[in-house]
């Protein structure tokens, strides 16, 4: 909300660390220092800073690349969760703030608190939000968010802010921003150069900052369509800046600002409305947009959730309107409030499904008194589940420990997107005619990974639970696997559901019988007999009865043929090493990878010979910010493995370390 006449509506974030900088930039950004094997950070810079960036000396650039690319998706209208949800017309846009803009780390921390996003199926791009005055104005974001993102199909934007004057923003920062040389815009170079080494998507472009006139409002627009040709980097441009130069929320599609989105230049890919709109607003910009020759829902109506998360006002009915088609797309602004706001790990996982599903954490019924209803009400769920090898350990980024393979390789807590799986496309729906099963992500245990999938309650009659929505052929090696653990051998009364797309909603069953202990086994089943038909969707079935049932599911997967191991990496390097103590190094790794393996995990060599995790990435360098000595050694060898698609895992590449 606006504070003052002129505050802007997207700053609450920058507001401490832009009012330590009120006096101004001097002339470039405080370099951060960085040591041989010290912590690196996502990329953040002020207009002329950014043209000095350069890959091959920026000694954190390789740590901040992503290699994993944006996976197509998919939805069916037949499997969607809920009757009122439409799809194919709004899109939703999540503008998240992970960190301050110079706090967020490139690989994750060891810290399990962190906003561990699950619920993409329901998101179109996040926005990596942040850039301050006293920080750096351009911020890209790290490739844990976008590793996460792409495997499920979302795009990332980094953020471009122009901070009003109030929050130490200059107007000659825009001006640097446009500044030409011959017939280029250096800067805009940049952002794409940027965008591609890093593997992210495009830029929100946030320009509050007042002083400028027409002129600038239109080299702005020319800065903006040069950099899309030079693309594919796209850009989203938000309601502040009219054609005139002015600061002037418009809160809707206008003619004051309708020149940043118009044809034929096609300026910005998309617009974020300011959150003052209205129906009438909301219904005008449309028709606007489509005078324009532009899909309406390239125009994002911005709801302003950071300080109130779910008990934010919002008319929903003048976007979504009840029955009939979206009227534009819907931006968010700080989701992460369920995060932020609650008191501990559960508490912010009960939020963020109330926050995206509804409160009664089923899509399917999205019933209730509140206003908010949850996105899934109206926001049919995609899925980035098209192609095999699909391998889910229900593992969302982060946790209290680390399992490979159902052993315990590490202690303690870790956040690391790079490693989050595609979470469940239904979050949960149970059918079944008696008592319903609950189905929930655990923490106490997994196959790999800090988390499994549980299933609880009192079993008194069929239930099942619908897990994911897919596209997959069954070709005659097609292999389905389900890793499972119970508290104590016997009964599974579980089995594996398929679904094929020419009977999407009618599941084959497959037993997965009784277990011989209390530990994960794994079984293997074979599809071949359903060749040539496409997997619709990946379910459990639970029979039969029991008063207390439990069970925890570590793995599902679906793959052809054997599990293969992927081709070993080489050339281990050590780039830097900081001692952090005297007993405790960082370490910055390189190494030479071959092929494109999920990603590879990190160990070091115990004196027993076992070994410990040291974390992960699908990159072909890591920083390790914690090796411990063990008691006296001298020297400590690090390992890299890469794990495959499948999960199969190589021999390691090794490099020592001495004390």
């Amino acid at each position: 909300m606006r504070l003052l006449p002129l505050l802007p509506r997207l700053c609450a974030v920058l507001t401490a660390t832009a009012l330590v900088a009120a006096t101004g930039h001097a002339a470039s950004a405080l370099p951060r220092t960085v040591t041989a094997g010290g912590q690196p950070y996502a990329s953040y810079w002020y207009p002329d800073t950014i043209l000095g960036w350069d890959p091959a000396t920026d000694p954190d650039a390789r740590f901040n690349r992503s290699r994993v690319p944006l996976r197509p998706r998919t939805r069916s209208l037949r499997l969607k969760a809920n009757a009122n949800a439409r799809a194919g017309e709004a899109r939703v846009a999540s503008l998240v703030s992970f960190a301050p803009t110079s706090g967020n780390p490139s690989q994750g921390s060891l810290a399990a608190d962190y906003y561990a996003f699950t619920y993409w199926q329901y998101v179109d791009t996040l926005v990596f939000w942040g850039g301050s005055a006293g920080e750096g104005l351009i911020l890209a974001p790290n490739p844990t968010v976008i590793d996460a993102a792409h495997r499920n199909g979302v795009k990332v934007y980094g953020t471009v802010f122009f901070p009003p004057t109030v929050y130490g923003g200059r107007i000659e920062w825009v001006r640097d921003f446009v500044t030409k040389s011959g017939s280029t815009y250096p800067v805009a170079d940049k952002l794409v150069e940027v965008a591609r080494y890093y593997g992210f998507d495009g830029w929100f472009v946030n320009q509050e900052t007042a002083g400028g006139d027409a002129a600038l409002a239109t080299e702005l627009r020319s800065l903006i369509t040069y950099a899309r040709g030079r693309g594919p980097t796209e850009f989203m441009w938000y309601d502040a800046m009219t054609e005139d130069g002015a600061i002037s929320w418009q809160d809707g599609l206008t003619p004051a600002n309708d020149a940043f989105l118009a044809d034929p230049d096609r300026v910005a890919d998309s617009m974020f409305l300011d959150f003052g709109w209205t129906a009438a607003r909301q219904r005008a910009s449309r028709d606007r947009a489509r005078s324009l020759g532009r899909d309406e829902h390239d125009l994002f109506a911005g709801i302003d959730t950071e300080a109130g998360g779910y008990d934010t006002a919002v008319p929903w009915e003048a976007v979504f309107p009840s029955g009939r088609p979206h009227v534009t797309s819907l931006g968010i602004y700080r989701p992460e409030w369920t995060w932020k706001s609650a008191n501990g790990p559960a508490d912010f996982r009960a939020r963020d499904s109330r926050f995206w599903v509804g409160a009664n954490a089923d899509p399917s019924d999205t019933s209730t008194s509140s206003p908010w209803k949850g996105l899934a009400h109206y926001i049919a769920e995609s899925t980035p589940v098209t192609a095999k090898p699909f391998v889910s350990g229900f593992n969302t980024g982060h946790g209290d420990f680390y399992n490979v393979g159902g052993a315990r390789v590490r202690d303690g807590g870790w956040n690391n997107l790079s490693v989050q799986d595609v979470p469940p496309t239904y979050r949960w729906i149970v059918e079944s005619a008696g008592s319903r099963l609950t189905p929930s992500i655990d923490y106490g245990d997994a196959y790999e990974g800090g988390s499994s999938l549980r299933l609880t309650g009192r079993l008194d009659a069929v239930n099942t639970v619908r897990l994911y929505q897919t596209r997959l052929p069954v070709a005659a090696g097609t292999r389905l696997s389900v890793v499972l653990k119970t508290p104590r051998a016997g009964a599974t009364h579980l089995k594996a559901a398929v679904a094929f797309a020419d009977s999407p909603t009618t599941f084959t069953t497959f037993d997965l019988g009784a277990t011989g202990g209390t530990g994960w086994e794994r079984r293997t089943l074979d599809l071949s007999a359903y060749a040539g038909r496409t997997i619709a969707q990946l379910a459990l079935r639970v029979t039969g009865s029991d008063d207390a049932y439990d069970i925890r599911v570590g793995q599902l997967a679906v793959y052809d043929g054997a599990i293969d191991e992927p081709a070993a990496p080489s050339r281990l390097t050590v780039l830097g090493v900081t001692d952090v103590s005297p007993t405790r190094k960082a370490l910055r790794l390189s190494w030479t990878g071959a092929g494109r393996p999920h990603h590879y995990d990190v160990y070091r060599r115990d004196p027993d010979g076992s070994r410990t995790y040291l974390g992960a990435t699908p990159n072909d360098a890591y920083f390790v910010p914690a090796l411990d000595r063990a008691g006296a050694e001298t020297t400590t060898t690090i390992e890299v493995e890469a794990v495959g698609a499948e999960y199969g895992r190589s021999t390691p590449a090794t490099a020592a370390i001495t004390w």
